[in-house]
C-alpha cells in the first residue's frame, strides 16, 4: 500500500493558514489589505472580543461579482496577477489567493458583497466546508464577518497571548495600514468603541495625529526627496519627540508596510549627532518605485521585501533627512535631556553640611581631627544617603579586575555612616604600638587613597596616590556614587510626591495605551501616577521627589517609554532601571569646573562605593599611570633590551 497521498483540498487550507493566519490580527491586516485592492475609499473594521470572538470588515469597494464568490475561496485564486511576469510587478496588496481559503478553513466566514450593478451574493463558509450561497440585498463593496476562529484547531488557542496583547496588535496593524494610506477612510471599533478614525483626505499628518496625538504630530516635518529610482516622502519628528525603540519608525513602499533595517538604519544615520544615543524618531517614510524593483514574494506575509539598488534608497533617505534636518537647527533641543545648567555652589556647600553631619568619613584616628577641623569647607557634589552593597559580579574587564585584586580586603565598605558592629569581621589593624616601632598600615586597601591635583578640561579629575597618577572621569565617578545610592533609596522614597504646578498630559498612540492600562500598577508601586485624560492621554499631577528639578516630564516620559517597551518588568528590574537613569541625571556632566573642594569630596566618597571601578553603564572611572610607566615615557628608565639601555647609568636624573 502506498505510504505517499495528495492531502485533502480542508487539511491543506489549514496547513496554508498556519503561515498567514498566526492570529487575529493577521485576519485583520489580509481582509483590509483586500478592501483597498479593492479601491476601497471607506473601511469600517469592527472587532469583539480581540478578535477572538468576531471580526467585521466593511468597505465601499468594487465588490465581487456572484459567479467569483464561490472561487474567491479556493485556494490560489487570485485576480491579481495571471502570468509569470505579472509576479515582477505586483502593484497589489495581496496576490496569491491564499487569504480567503486559509482564514475559511479555520472559522466561520460570512460574506455580503454586490458590485452595485446587479443583486448581491450571502456566502457562507465553515471550516472549508460552504454552508450557503444565495442572493441577497446588498450596497456596492464588501461586508465580511470571521467568527469562531480556531473552532477545528484549538491547539493554535494555546498560542494565542492575553486578549489585550492580541487587540494591541490588531491596533498596530490598523495603524500600520492608515499611516499607508492616508486618502482613504479607516475606522476601528472594538467592543463598540471606537479606537481610531482618520478622515480619508490625503492628509498624512492629520492621520499621524489621530494615532500619536496631536502635540507628537505638531513636532513632526515633512520631507520629500527623489533620483532617477525613487521618490520619497513623509514626515519625521524633531530630535525632541523621540522614543526608546524602532517601532515608532514606518516605512511603506508602495502603500505597502514593510520591515527593513537598512532603510531604518539609513533614516537614523540621517539625524547624525542630533539623535542621542540610543533615541529614535517617530518617522513615516513612503517609497514610491517602480514595481520591477522590488521583489514582494518572499516573505508568507509579506512583511518584508527584496530591493533593488537598495544601497542606492538608503543614500537618498539619509541625505533627505540630513538636509530637512538641518534647515531646523535643532543642536541645543538634543541637550534639554542631559541638562547643562551651571553648578549652584551654594546648594553643593548645603549639601555637604547635610551629609557631613549625618555621615561622617571614617578615617585613621589621626585623620578624623583634622576631618572635623576642615568638614565645613569641604563641598560634595552630590549628598550620599546609606546603600545596599551589591556583588562585584560588574568588575569584569582584565584592567578592573587586576585593580580589585591589588587592592583587595576581607571586607567590603560598610555603608556610609555605618560602623560593623561584628568584630570578626574587621579588617585587623596593626596596634599602635607597631606603628610606633615603624611599621607602617600594611592593611591592604581595596581603593587607593587618592590626592587631588587638578581638574582637565572640565571633564577629568588627576590625582595622584603611592603608586602613580589616577585619571578620573568626574560624571563616571558621581554616577556610580549616585547609582550605589538609588538602587536602595528609590524604592524608599517613591511615595514621597511633589505635586506639579501645571499638571502634564501626555498622548501616545493607542497600543502604547493599550500597554501603559496594563502596567499601571508596577508604574503606581515606583511612584508614577498616570491618570487617562481623554482617549489615548494621561494626566500627571505629580511626581516623586527624587526627580531633577527641570527634569520632571524626560523622566517620565523614559520611565513610561521602558513600560511600553520592555513588557512587563518586575519591580526590582523597574527599580535598577530607574537607579541607573536617576544616577546618570543627577551626575555632573563634563565641561563642568569643579574647585578643588568640591573635587576633594567627589574622591572621599569614591572609595567607600562598593565597586567604584565602573560606572552603572559599564565605563571605567578612572584609569592608572604607574610610576615605572610615567618614566619609561619620558626615558628616565629603559628596557633591557632597549638600544640606549645603560647609555644613562652614569647620569644623574
Amino acid at each position: 500500500m502506498s505510504k505517499i497521498h495528495e492531502l485533502n483540498e480542508v487539511l491543506a487550507d489549514q496547513i496554508a493558514a498556519g503561515e498567514v493566519i498566526e492570529r487575529p490580527a493577521s485576519i485583520v491586516k489580509e481582509l483590509v489589505e483586500n478592501s483597498l485592492d479593492a479601491n476601497s475609499k471607506q473601511i469600517d473594521i469592527i472587532v469583539s472580543q480581540s478578535g477572538l470572538d468576531s471580526i467585521r470588515i466593511i468597505d465601499d469597494g468594487a465588490g465581487i461579482l456572484p459567479d467569483d464568490v464561490p472561487i474567491a475561496f479556493k485556494r490560489h485564486a487570485t485576480s491579481k496577477i495571471a502570468s509569470r511576469e505579472d509576479l515582477f510587478k505586483v502593484k497589489s496588496l495581496g496576490f496569491r489567493g491564499e487569504a480567503l481559503p486559509s482564514i475559511a478553513s479555520v472559522a466561520d466566514v460570512v460574506l455580503c458583497t454586490s458590485t452595485g450593478d446587479e443583486t448581491g451574493t450571502k456566502f457562507q463558509i465553515r471550516g472549508g466546508v460552504v454552508q450557503s450561497n444565495q442572493p441577497a440585498q446588498a450596497r456596492r463593496g464588501t461586508d465580511i464577518t470571521v467568527t469562531d476562529l480556531f473552532f477545528n484547531t484549538p491547539a493554535r488557542l494555546k498560542y494565542l497571548k492575553s486578549p489585550q496583547t492580541e487587540l494591541t496588535q490588531i491596533t498596530d496593524i490598523v495603524d500600520r495600514l492608515a499611516l499607508a494610506n492616508p486618502s482613504v477612510a479607516i475606522s476601528f471599533m472594538h467592543n463598540d468603541h471606537e479606537i481610531l478614525r482618520t478622515p480619508g483626505n490625503g492628509n498624512l499628518q492629520q492621520v499621524i495625529a489621530a494615532i500619536y496625538g496631536i502635540s507628537n504630530a505638531r513636532k513632526m516635518v515633512k520631507f520629500d526627496g527623489e533620483d532617477a529610482d525613487f521618490m520619497i516622502s513623509g514626515y519625521t519628528s524633531l530630535p525632541e519627540a523621540t522614543r526608546s525603540s524602532r517601532q515608532y519608525i514606518s516605512i511603506m513602499i508602495n502603500h505597502r508596510y514593510i520591515r527593513n533595517f537598512q532603510l531604518t538604519k539609513a533614516l537614523i544615520q540621517g539625524y547624525g549627532s542630533k539623535l542621542m544615543v540610543g533615541r529614535y524618531p517617530i518617522s513615516v517614510l513612503d517609497i514610491e518605485l517602480d514595481p520591477v524593483l522590488v521583489d514582494v514574494n518572499v516573505h508568507p506575509a509579506k512583511r518584508e521585501v527584496r530591493i533593488s539598488k537598495e544601497e542606492q534608497l538608503g543614500q537618498l533617505i539619509a541625505t533627505t533627512i540630513r538636509q530637512r534636518i538641518a534647515q531646523e537647527n535643532l543642536i541645543p533641543d538634543a541637550l534639554d535631556q542631559f541638562g547643562n545648567e551651571s553648578i549652584d555652589y551654594g546648594q553643593l556647600q548645603r549639601n555637604l553640611n547635610e551629609v557631613s553631619q549625618q555621615y561622617p568619613v571614617t578615617e585613621n584616628s589621626n585623620e578624623k581631627n583634622n576631618e572635623r577641623k576642615n568638614k565645613s569647607e569641604i563641598k560634595p557634589v552630590m549628598a550620599i544617603t546609606p546603600i545596599v552593597i551589591e556583588k562585584q559580579s560588574e568588575l569584569v574587564t582584565p584592567q578592573m579586575q587586576s585593580f580589585d585584586q591589588k587592592y583587595q580586603q576581607e571586607q567590603a565598605a560598610s555603608p556610609f555612616g555605618e560602623k560593623n558592629s561584628d568584630d570578626a569581621s574587621l579588617v585587623t589593624k596593626p596596634s599602635s604600638v607597631e606603628l610606633e616601632l615603624g611599621e607602617s598600615d600594611k592593611s591592604q586597601e581595596r581603593f587607593p587613597t587618592l590626592q587631588y591635583l587638578g581638574q582637565f578640561h572640565g571633564t577629568f579629575l588627576l590625582a595622584q596616590a603611592e603608586d602613580g597618577l589616577y585619571i578620573l572621569d568626574q560624571h563616571a565617578a558621581q554616577e556610580r556614587i549616585n547609582y550605589e545610592y538609588y538602587r536602595q533609596a528609590i524604592g524608599e522614597v517613591s511615595t514621597d510626591q511633589q505635586n506639579l504646578l501645571v499638571p502634564l498630559v501626555l498622548d501616545y498612540p493607542t497600543t502604547d495605551a493599550m500597554k501603559i492600562n496594563e502596567h499601571l500598577d508596577v508604574l503606581q508601586q515606583v511612584g508614577i501616577n498616570p491618570e487617562p485624560f481623554g482617549q489615548n492621554s494621561f494626566i500627571f499631577r505629580s511626581h516623586p521627589t527624587w526627580f531633577k528639578e527641570g527634569q520632571e516630564e524626560s523622566t517620565i516620559r523614559e520611565m513610561i517609554d521602558w513600560t511600553i517597551n520592555d513588557g512587563q518588568l518586575s519591580i526590582a528590574q523597574f527599580l535598577e532601571k530607574t537607579a541607573i537613569m536617576m544616577s546618570c541625571k543627577r551626575a555632573i556632566k563634563a565641561n563642568h569646573y569643579l574647585n578643588a573642594q568640591q573635587a576633594d569630596a567627589l574622591l572621599k566618597k569614591l572609595p567607600e562605593c562598593e565597586n567604584p571601578f565602573n560606572c552603572p553603564h559599564g565605563r571605567p572611572v578612572l584609569v592608572h599611570f604607574a610610576d615605572t610607566d610615567l618614566e619609561k615615557m619620558f626615558k628616565r628608565i629603559q628596557d633591557s633590551h632597549s638600544a640606549f639601555a645603560g647609555e644613562f647609568d652614569d647620569h644623574e636624573f
